[in-house]
């Protein structure tokens, strides 16, 4: 999360669980995982305001990119950026796909 929300909170709620959804949230499915459930949790990781999220799914060789109001399905893409939420961030995913 962007360390200005973080700031805003309480010396109290910092100390705690926050009352606060993460700007970035990254799923990476695994071959025991349902996909349905990880889209409902990004569904609702949406639904509680993060501006950018990842779904990975290898096996489907697909990633879901959880924006405000939009959900995107790139398939096999190379990279992903990680802008506005990570400015400068890319995440290199070419070599996910091939296997090696």
């Amino acid at each position: 999360m962007a360390r200005d929300r973080w700031l805003a909170l309480t010396l109290e709620q910092r100390q705690k669980f926050p009352p606060l959804c993460p700007d970035f949230v990254l799923q990476l499915r695994s071959p025991t995982d349902r996909l349905q459930t990880l889209r409902d949790k990004m569904r609702e990781y949406s639904q509680a305001g993060i501006r950018l999220g990842w779904l990975i799914n290898q096996a489907d060789e697909r990633v879901e990119v959880y924006e405000p109001g939009e959900v995107t399905t790139l398939v096999r893409p190379e990279q992903l950026s990680g802008e506005p939420v990570l400015p400068g961030f890319e995440l290199e995913l070419a070599w996910l796909w091939t296997g090696d």
